[in-house]
Parts: C-alpha cells; sequence; structure tokens
C-alpha cells in the first residue's frame, strides 16, 4: 500500500454564522488548505465531502457536495458525499486516505462542512433525532418544536452513571470544561474564547441535570478541510512530513467503537497510549472527555477524572488533551468536526499552534465519534499522524 501524507489543512473560524451556508465556508476551508499544501488543485484526484444534517436544516439533500462547489473548477472532479453523523469529518477523511494508500489517485481531498444555526432553530435539534435509532426515541411530530440536542439526554444518564459508579463529581465535569476553554483562549478559530471557572459552570443553566451549559458543546457552523497525497507528491512538495500513519474505524451497536477504533489503529502504527504527545477527543459533552480517557487505554475504568484533577491532560501536563478547545469550545459543527481535529493535530506537529503548542510533539491521535446506539457512540474514528524526518 502507498503511504499516505496530510499535505495541506484549512479551517474556517467556527461559531454562530447563521445565512453563511455550505458553498461559502466549504470552499473558504478548501482554498486554505490548497494554498497551505502548495499544490496545483489540478492534481487532486477525488474529493469526499462531509456533512451531517444539510438534508433537515437548509434542505439541502443527495448532492450537498457538487452543489457546494458549483461554479468551481472542483466541482467537475470525481466526488463522494460522506454522511455518517458527527463523524462525517473523520469518515470523509478516512475515504480519503484509503484512496491515496490503495493507489487510485495520488492526492484526495476531504472537507466537512456544517450550517447548524437558522430562523428554525428547532431545524437542528429536530436533525439530531436521526443520529439515534429512531424506531426507539419515536418519529418527529410535525409542529414539534425541540429546545435541545437529544444527544444530551443520553450524555446525561452516561456523566448520572459514571458519578455513582466512580469517585468523581460534577465540578471534574466543571473541570473539563474550563481545561478546554483556557486552550481555546489560544485559538483564534474557536467559538468560545473567554476563561471560565468551575464555579461559573457548575452554576450555569441547568441542560440535563448534572450537565450544565457550558458541559455541553454548542451548535456551531464551520467547515474544514484535508488534502492528502501520496510519498512521492509530499517528497515533490518539499514541506513537512505529516504521516497518517493509522485511520482506523469501529461501529457500535452493542459494542465499544472507541475501544475497539483505537485498539486497531494502535495494531497498525505498532504504538500505544502513552506514546503520543497530544490528543484531540470527541468531548461533545464534559463526561465523553473522562470516559474516552480509559476507553483508549490512559487510565483504568472510571479513573479518568484524576488525570484531569492532576492537570496530566492540560497544556504544560504529561498528555495534553483537546488543546484545540475541543467540541465544548472551539465548537462543535458536526460534518466538520473530524476535519478540525486533523487540521488542529496538522497544526501542532508542524510547530505552528503558537499559544497552545505543545513542544516537541511528533505523534498525535484524533477519536471522532458519531450518532449513538446502545449507551455509546454508533461509530469512532480513530486518526493517528506522526511528524516524520
Amino acid at each position: 500500500m502507498t503511504r499516505v501524507f496530510a499535505c495541506g489543512v484549512g479551517m474556517t473560524a467556527f461559531g454562530k454564522q447563521p445565512g453563511r451556508g455550505l458553498r461559502s465556508m466549504a470552499l473558504e476551508a478548501i482554498g486554505e488548505a490548497i494554498r497551505d499544501s502548495g499544490l496545483d488543485q489540478n492534481r487532486i484526484g477525488r474529493i469526499y465531502f462531509g456533512n451531517a444534517i444539510a438534508p433537515t436544516v437548509v434542505q439541502q439533500d443527495m448532492i450537498k457536495g457538487q452543489v457546494a462547489l458549483r461554479g468551481h473548477d472542483l466541482g467537475r472532479l470525481p466526488l463522494m458525499n460522506v454522511e455518517n453523523a458527527c463523524a462525517s469529518g473523520g469518515s470523509a477523511f478516512l475515504m480519503a486516505v484509503e484512496a491515496v494508500a490503495s493507489g487510485c489517485v495520488d492526492v484526495a481531498l476531504a472537507v466537512g462542512v456544517e450550517q447548524m444555526h437558522h430562523a428554525d432553530k428547532s431545524r437542528a435539534f429536530n436533525a439530531l433525532r436521526g443520529s439515534t435509532d429512531v424506531e426507539d426515541i419515536g418519529e418527529y411530530v410535525p409542529g414539534q418544536v425541540s429546545a435541545n440536542s437529544l444527544l444530551m439526554d443520553f450524555y446525561a444518564g452516561v456523566a448520572q452513571e459514571y458519578l455513582a459508579r466512580s469517585d468523581a463529581e460534577p465540578r471534574d465535569f466543571a473541570a473539563v470544561a474550563v481545561k478546554n476553554r483556557a486552550h481555546a483562549s489560544h485559538n483564534p478559530l474557536a467559538q468560545l474564547r473567554k476563561p471560565q471557572t468551575i464555579e461559573e459552570v457548575l452554576h450555569g443553566r441547568m441542560i440535563v441535570p448534572p450537565l450544565t451549559l457550558a458541559m455541553c458543546s454548542p451548535m456551531t457552523d464551520g467547515a474544514a478541510a484535508a488534502i492528502v497525497c501520496s510519498e512521492k507528491v509530499v517528497g515533490e512538495l518539499g514541506i513537512d512530513r505529516i504521516f497518517v500513519r493509522a485511520c482506523q474505524m469501529a461501529s457500535g451497536a452493542g459494542g465499544a467503537p472507541v475501544d475497539d477504533a483505537s485498539r486497531k489503529a494502535y495494531e497498525f502504527a505498532s504504538v500505544g497510549p502513552v506514546d503520543f504527545d497530544l490528543l484531540e477527543l470527541h468531548d461533545a459533552a464534559a463526561p465523553a472527555e473522562l470516559m474516552q480517557y480509559h476507553e483508549i487505554g490512559l487510565c483504568p475504568k472510571g479513573e479518568g477524572f484524576r488525570l484531569v484533577r492532576d492537570g496530566s491532560t492540560a497544556l504544560g501536563g504529561r498528555i495534553p488533551v483537546n488543546c484545540s478547545g475541543g467540541l465544548l469550545s472551539r465548537g462543535h459543527a458536526l460534518g466538520a468536526t473530524g476535519l478540525a481535529q486533523i487540521y488542529e493535530l496538522v497544526l501542532q506537529l508542524r510547530g505552528r499552534a503558537a499559544g497552545r503548542q505543545v513542544e516537541g510533539a511528533r505523534l498525535a491521535m484524533s477519536i471522532n465519534g458519531g450518532g449513538w446506539l446502545d449507551d455509546t457512540y454508533a461509530l469512532a474514528i480513530a486518526t493517528i499522524l506522526e511528524k516524520q524526518d
């Protein structure tokens, strides 16, 4: 198989951008990724376009990517639309990696984009109902108005169980939110950048007990893109060699997708959890980050809160987590999230993350989760990137 390298990344600011649209955001992220790589865009052989909820929110279905690139030269290239819940962006990246690894193309582009804000505020919340088994929860009723994401009900249940089965306290969830906001304060593209205290988080608006507003990821509009290429092409470009050491997927449906995806990635890359310099995890709610600590092997089950308490996962700690601010503060633009994680890892491995830089970073991993089934994600994607000399 051909060795694959990340050669260009781009990302828009994440935040509330009602009416901006998929086309504008996608083209900004793609344009930046192309400039970042130094490639002639004509060398791109295939495009994978990740999006989760456009059919409900902006009522664009079926040919989202073709519509977004309509009128642009890239619109003539072979394009595959990718929908895989909150892991749509990560799935687009996986498919781009596999296209280059197989020798099908020398260069592939993955882009993820989401427009969540709309004049009808319930559209995004109603769309998220489709991220779980509708037969279990019942179909959307016309005229029904949702006030928050159904996923936060699921995360709250997980959080309550975590508290019951461990020595953790709600303030440990607050500490995750505080840590990630501190990281986001150094990220100019993050949605939420104002530092906060544990007490502020604990006394914020309750969404679903024990989760307050700051413990839940915000609705976010934005896009991110990554270009991957063969070893031959990266050599021609003369840029940093960011090797895609592994990109593995696992499905949930009664299983343990984060455990399974990370284990498969470790085996493929011949590394383990203690080898990483930093991680980007899928903290759609604060307890999810703590759970992923043990799911990827950083600590025994139920002990993840101790890593936050002792500062291990903060900048300057043993293994910083979510230096971008994570979904909690960078924002969770569903279909763009997996590629926003890749964007952060590439910046870090290049040494270009400014105030949030992890010094000497050479090996990093992201976990991108999607959907919800049987008290866990419906799927997860683990990606390992390495800076090579």
